[in-house]
């Protein structure tokens, strides 16, 4: 999807309230509510720490608008320019990238209150080598993320917060990419699958996960049937009992 055609979804945010239930709703400039109530800032971790009476100011400084996309509609597409960081508001999307032979690798599934594309606006990557794809209806807002990395010329006091949030949630990012490449770094299709299924659980003996089999083949860079195999060994051997995307470790 070309950036012209992203443009003509967008609505510019005008104005923020807040109900009694500390949850904030987004208005236009028609005065209507174009999205419905999205959780309080501190499940969102680049508005940490800003205070409610300043979110108006912020977002109208970060030239802030929302979107909406449809499932398996392309967000942003490999080679475009990058005139934007999204804050996925509800639903998700998909990280993925081609190689050299077409093939799709899926490099990271996100879900709401998560941002995608600032990891490339800060190191100065001016076309997205990834392409974002909505993995069910989505709504996205988007910043200019010139305006986040940068302090304005109104010196606003929640910029220096933000900047700091921003660093936070890159260090964050950069920690679940390093989970990736652990990962790839299996040497076998069982070890990915043992070593994803651990990082993904966390405690939990019975757990979801985000993608079908196809996606969790491109995301661990295996072939689809060798790992259908596998999984169907691993349940044969009672390591592990599953139905379509739910999985227990036995």
């Amino acid at each position: 999807m070309m950036l012209s055609s992203i443009k003509r979804r967008l609505a510019y945010i005008t104005s923020f309230s807040y109900n009694k239930n500390n949850y904030f709703v987004v208005y236009t400039t028609k005065g209507y509510i174009v999205r419905r109530f999205f959780e309080m800032q501190k499940s969102i971790p680049l508005f940490n720490g800003i205070a409610f009476n300043d979110f108006n100011k912020m977002l109208n400084c970060l030239s802030a608008r929302k979107a909406f996309f449809r499932k398996g509609e392309v967000v942003l597409l490999a080679g475009n320019h990058l005139h934007f960081i999204g804050l996925i508001i509800s639903g998700s999307v998909q990280i993925a990238k081609n190689d050299d032979e077409g093939r799709v690798n899926i490099l990271a599934e996100l879900g709401a209150s998560r941002l995608f594309g600032e990891t490339f606006a800060c190191a100065g990557i001016d076309r997205s080598p990834v392409t974002v794809i909505a993995s069910e209806n989505t709504e996205i807002l988007l910043m200019n993320y010139r305006k986040i990395i940068t302090t304005c010329s109104t010196s606003c006091p929640f910029h220096a917060k933000l900047i700091e949030n921003m660093l936070g949630i890159i260090a964050r990012k950069n920690i679940m990419l390093n989970q990736k490449i652990e990962i790839l770094s299996k040497r076998t299709t069982r070890e990915k699958l043992l070593h994803f299924f651990d990082l993904h659980r966390g405690a939990a003996k019975k757990f979801t996960i985000p993608f079908d089999r196809e996606e969790l083949a491109q995301y661990l860079c295996v072939d689809r049937s060798a790992m259908s195999a596998e999984l169907s060994r691993m349940r044969d051997e009672r390591i592990i009992s599953f139905r379509k995307n739910k999985f227990e470790i036995l």
